[in-house]
């Protein structure tokens, strides 16, 4: 007698990886149940998460293809150019900053958005889909495998039988450690402290990344005369920083804009996040796998973290539905396998590259700043390695699965 599911794929976490994943896979004619703990009226609160993202064009593409991008475009920030600079606060940028121009490479660099906005256009888009069932407030308590499926227990010990279960519920994950996927983690001196900032001047689009001894401070142009303040800053420190008066307050953030962007002051309210590091020492099992922050975080420096999990989403869905079309056990540990060796070396790659940045620019001692400031004075004057910099920042590097490329998967 046939196995009876309940449907094909369970997703637990239905913020931006979990609920893009769901998508992807519903277009390949996959049916798909996304169970998340926060529903969406709270999840799309201005005051629930005050981040933006940075999307890289590659993700764009994605989002384009997924049917998403109409929807949010016209609250994304096209990124024209970014400054990195090694300059000591108040003083322009020195001979060796490092400018990347779009032009050089025909498109904008990626665009920036408020989470909010992209959990938005996701909504709307799983809201047409007939082959999503959304279910919030729902969590996912508990995953049980066996050799034809898995049985995923959901809040209010409803029960859903499926071939696969993909863990993207952030990064303590709850079914990582109970589908026993250990992880490498460490925490940073470091928090992230958000706020967005009007500014009196048009930003022109133009990304800023101040390296600082304390951590990074970027600029992040958003739609209209504003910017999100990114700023990174020792944990011993940063509480003080979210407690100064409004007047303080803004008076730091005008130090570290400077002058090139007029009278600036913050709207609205602050935002702090512990910053850690931790990479999965797996990232499937038969019948499961992960997604997203639940398979690794890493330090935004870059501002990379929602594009490697939309990586994630790209790789696993166009594995899981080529699977399916073949008649094949999308659950299967040969087909998931696949999907981890597609994604390993990428993750942590990168996770390892902005652990090194961070720590590279994080500090003020003299050889070190003279170092990396030749280093960027090298990559900004040789232009096809300037060039190859830009398309790794846009993920338009290595082998890209369909979905990243523009194609349906």
């Amino acid at each position: 007698m046939a196995q009876a599911f309940d449907t094909d794929v369970v997703v637990g976490g239905g913020g931006m990886v979990g609920l893009t994943l769901a998508l992807a896979l519903a277009q390949g004619g996959l049916d798909v149940v996304v169970a998340d703990p926060v529903p969406a009226s709270a999840a799309l609160d201005t005051g629930f998460d005050g981040r933006v993202s940075a999307l890289s064009y590659s993700s764009v593409r994605m989002l384009e293809a997924l049917k998403v991008w109409d929807e949010l475009a016209p609250d994304a920030q096209p990124i024209l150019d970014i400054l990195v600079t090694d300059a000591q606060l108040g003083r322009a940028p020195g001979p060796f900053s490092l400018h990347f121009d779009h032009t050089e490479i025909g498109r904008p660099m990626g665009c920036i958005a408020e989470n909010r906005h992209i959990r938005r256009a996701l909504y709307a888009a799983v809201a047409r889909s007939k082959n999503i069932s959304l279910r919030t407030p729902a969590a996912l308590l508990d995953l049980i495998a066996d050799s034809n499926g898995i049985t995923a227990t959901l809040t209010g010990d409803t029960q859903i039988r499926a071939r696969l279960a993909v863990a993207a519920d952030g990064r303590e994950s709850p079914m990582r450690e109970r589908m026993g996927l250990g992880v490498i983690a460490w925490s940073y001196p470091q928090m992230g402290i958000v706020a967005t900032v009007h500014h009196e001047r048009p930003h022109e689009g133009v990304a800023y990344e101040h390296f600082l001894p304390s951590g990074p401070f970027a600029i992040l142009p958003m739609t209209g005369n504003r910017a999100s303040l990114v700023w990174t800053e020792r944990e011993d420190i940063a509480p003080d920083m979210l407690k100064l008066p409004e007047d303080a307050f803004n008076a730091e953030i005008a130090r570290r804009f400077g002058a090139h962007l007029g009278a600036t002051h913050a709207e609205g309210p602050r935002w702090s996040y512990p910053l850690r590091f931790h990479l999965a020492r797996g990232t499937v099992k038969s019948r499961f796998a992960l997604a997203g922050d639940s398979a690794h975080g890493i330090h935004p420096i870059a501002g990379q973290g929602l594009n490697l999990g939309f990586k994630d989403v790209a790789a696993l869905a166009e594995v899981t539905i080529e699977a399916a079309r073949l008649g094949l056990d999308i659950g299967s540990l040969d087909v998931l396998k696949r999907y981890e060796r597609w994604r390993r070396f990428d993750s942590f790659t990168l996770a390892a590259s902005t652990d090194a940045l961070n720590r590279l620019f994080s500090n003020d001692i003299a050889p070190l700043r003279i170092a990396r400031d030749v280093g960027m004075g090298i990559v900004d004057g040789i232009a096809p390695l300037r060039r190859f910099f830009m398309r790794h920042a846009g993920g338009d590097i290595g082998k890209l699965p369909r979905l990243l490329k523009g194609e349906v998967a």
